[in-house]
């Protein structure tokens, strides 16, 4: 009795206890254990929906918005996409090679490819005769004309505060509408901003926006060629469009022909 007695005791001092003096490895530890697993999971799982119901939510408004101004401006529709390309193609390479890189991330790369068909949002607040005239506007007319982009900024902005929430991407498509016919020498509009004080996303929209404006059809023009398009792209470094983002495109035109014809009207 003795001996079955001191055995038991070593047997029951031998188990593992933690520092309240609980089994680790009894049933109810487990149990809890299991639990807490099981509630992580559920709540990365939820973390995850969630994001992707944003993720869909933006791209529900960015399309919505960029169908405005199509229903103004039926030549946009594929000006839109090409745009979007181009814009990722240059930003993309920055990335790559390391360019200004506390702003050019992952998410910045696939922010402004899905906000730049919000450049020319502002053009739904301008009239029929002189978004569509088949002419060269005049000088009145071309003043309208600019005003889009304060339009589409103000659209923006407006809806940033009906949704009570500053999201990152109305970030991005705010800087887009607003600063995309800013030009690096500070000749551009509305602010007449130059140099790096233009931000990045705007200055990545004017190379495609310009770029893909020379090369398409208007009411008021005729396409150039893609040589004669390059030439002007070049023309206007350092003046019109930020220098590196030139020598980027020029090291990529390949990129940007297959883009157009990939794409085309």
């Amino acid at each position: 009795m003795v001996f079955l007695s001191r055995r038991r005791l070593h047997q029951k001092a031998s188990q593992p206890t933690d520092h309240h003096g609980a089994n680790p490895y009894s049933p109810r530890k487990q149990s809890s254990k299991d639990f807490l697993h099981d509630q992580n999971a559920f709540l990365e799982a939820e973390v995850q929906r969630r994001l992707k119901e944003l993720s869909v939510i933006q791209d529900v408004t960015i399309n919505a918005l960029a169908s405005l101004a199509e229903t103004r401006d039926q030549e946009t529709g594929n000006h839109i996409v090409r745009t979007q390309y181009y814009v990722k193609i240059l930003a993309d390479q920055l990335y790559l090679r390391g360019k200004y890189p506390d702003i050019v991330t992952p998410d910045f790369i696939n922010m402004v490819f899905k906000t730049a068909p919000l450049h020319d949002i502002g053009k739904v607040g301008i009239p029929d005769a002189i978004l569509l005239k088949p002419g060269k506007l005049t000088a009145e007319e071309f003043d309208i004309m600019k005003t889009h982009a304060k339009l589409g900024y103000d659209a923006i902005v407006k809806a940033e505060e009906e949704v009570g929430a500053n999201y990152p991407f109305l970030n991005a498509a705010k800087e887009i509408a607003y600063g995309h016919h800013e030009k690096w020498d500070g000749s551009g509009y509305p602010q007449g901003l130059a140099g790096e004080d233009i931000p990045l996303s705007a200055r990545l929209m004017a190379v495609a926006d310009v770029f893909d404006a020379l090369v398409s059809k208007r009411v008021y023009k005729a396409a150039m060629t893609n040589d004669e398009a390059f030439a002007i792209i070049r023309e206007g470094r350092g003046s019109h469009f930020d220098p590196l983002l030139v020598d980027i495109m020029f090291d990529l035109q390949h990129e940007f022909i297959r883009i157009a014809e990939t794409y085309k009207d």
